[in-house]
């Protein structure tokens, strides 16, 4: 999975290419991986131009952007240092993107399958309650393409998120929508963990069949009921994959 399938789903756009964004998305990515630890010294502006063939004032522009997003800090006489990630922006879109192209730690994906069980069940459950007819639709017409792309994993998860889409659009609340990026940035992590076999594949579909239907009948009750089993299926799985990764 890339980071480009990640703006595709959420359908941001990344970084305006440049020589500053690509250095900041080098230099984001090793932060993120862990490579640039949290509290580390990054290099000066001197040694960050001559290691990337670029100018000072591309390294200037790429710093700046990595200070808006909460990933390092500029302390004028103590250098360039990476914050903590209690201060990063995890919501932000590049941020999340990063993250598709580092093996993540099961930690990163506990906290990635604990938002969505905070979020889905009860998006599900509104779904079924105050769906509008042409939402629900689109969940049906997520849940078939689901089935038809089945023997792809990339075809595969791309259905996978548009069903998880659907299900937040019906739902009606907008908080909810500008929290998509952690559902797409957890099924992209976490699908080539748990359907590295496109066969794997063919298992998913009836958990979500089930909450497809529990939606369209108008149960929400059921609904939450399915979205949480349907989380719970995904956690076994991630368990079962990713040494590390807990079951609580």
């Amino acid at each position: 999975m890339t980071e480009l399938l990640y703006y595709d789903l959420k359908q941001a756009k990344p970084l305006t290419p440049g020589l500053s964004a690509q250095v900041c998305r080098e230099l984001g990515r090793r932060i993120v991986s862990g490579t640039q630890a949290e509290g580390s010294l990054i290099d000066d502006e001197t040694k960050l131009a001559e290691k990337f063939s670029v100018s000072k004032s591309v390294i200037r522009e790429a710093i700046k952007l990595l200070v808006g997003k909460g990933l390092i800090e500029v302390r004028r006489g103590s250098g360039t240092r990476v914050l903590n990630r209690r201060h990063w922006m995890l919501l932000d879109d590049d941020v999340l993107a990063w993250h598709q192209s580092v093996t993540p730690s099961p930690g990163f994906l506990r906290q990635l399958m604990d938002m969505r069980r905070l979020m889905e069940p009860k998006a599900a459950s509104w779904a079924a309650e105050f769906g509008s007819d042409e939402a629900h639709d689109a969940i049906r017409q997520a849940h078939q393409r689901m089935e038809l792309k089945a023997a792809s994993v990339e075809d595969f998860v791309v259905a996978d998120a548009l069903f998880h889409r659907a299900i937040l659009r019906a739902a009606g609340n907008e908080f909810l929508l500008n929290l998509e990026g952690v559902i797409f940035s957890a099924l992209l992590t976490s699908i080539k963990l748990t359907n590295a076999d496109p066969r794997e594949n063919e298992s998913s579909i009836p958990v979500h069949r089930a909450v497809m239907e529990a939606v369209l009948r108008r149960d929400p009750v059921a609904a939450e009921r399915e979205m949480l089993a349907h989380l719970d299926d995904t956690t076994r799985r991630l368990s079962a994959a990713v040494q590390g990764f807990d079951l609580r």
